[in-house]
């Protein structure tokens, strides 16, 4: 029986982008991806539903980093900027140093289309998560569901825009404030 390793969640995840990388998405089983790991199938499947929540398993800690920023903004931050807050914090805290981990994964999750589609489905829950938290500060309808859309389409568009800068990216959270200074001028009219 060989030694236990720690952080066989973590090895999981770096196993599984070496193989997608390597084999492509498709053609990688998640035996292959246990194996190259050292553990077994039982036990990656105590860390993920399939193969692909490797590639998403960030999701609810974003969402929970930009709730959580959103919850603690000041009594009386306007909807949108009590977004733009949290979007900026969670950036800063989840993405600061993860540039080539995160343009590895986005070029995997872009290759494929239900992969595609399963980042559309994260992007909404984060929105809905938002608009309940807005509407929890007593923001009301439909300004709590415009900010939360709006927020979560600015972040999609800074990601893909920090994810294209190539080998020397600015951090993630600067992007960010860019595009909400953009989107702020987009809804004056401006």
């Amino acid at each position: 029986m060989g030694r236990w390793e720690p952080n066989a969640r973590g090895r999981l995840g770096k196993a599984a982008l070496e193989l997608f990388d390597e084999r492509g998405y498709e053609q990688t089983t998640v035996a292959e991806i246990a194996k190259r790991a050292g553990l077994t199938e039982r036990t990656f499947f105590r860390h993920y539903a399939d193969k692909r929540e490797v590639l998403f398993a960030g999701s609810s800690l974003l969402q929970d980093l930009v709730v959580g920023a959103v919850a603690g903004t000041p009594e009386g931050t306007a909807p949108f900027d009590a977004v733009a807050t949290g979007l900026r914090t969670a950036a800063a805290e989840m993405f600061h140093g993860a540039y080539a981990h995160a343009r590895r994964r986005y070029a995997i999750v872009s290759a494929h289309g239900d992969l595609r589609e399963r980042e559309l489905v994260k992007l909404a829950s984060l929105s809905t998560a938002l608009a309940r938290t807005l509407r929890g500060r007593g923001v009301p309808e439909p300004a709590a569901s415009l900010a939360a859309e709006a927020g979560t389409g600015v972040f999609r568009v800074s990601f893909e825009r920090w994810i294209e800068e190539g080998e020397e990216p600015r951090e993630l959270a600067d992007v960010i404030g860019e595009s909400l200074v953009a989107f702020r001028a987009f809804a004056a009219g401006a």
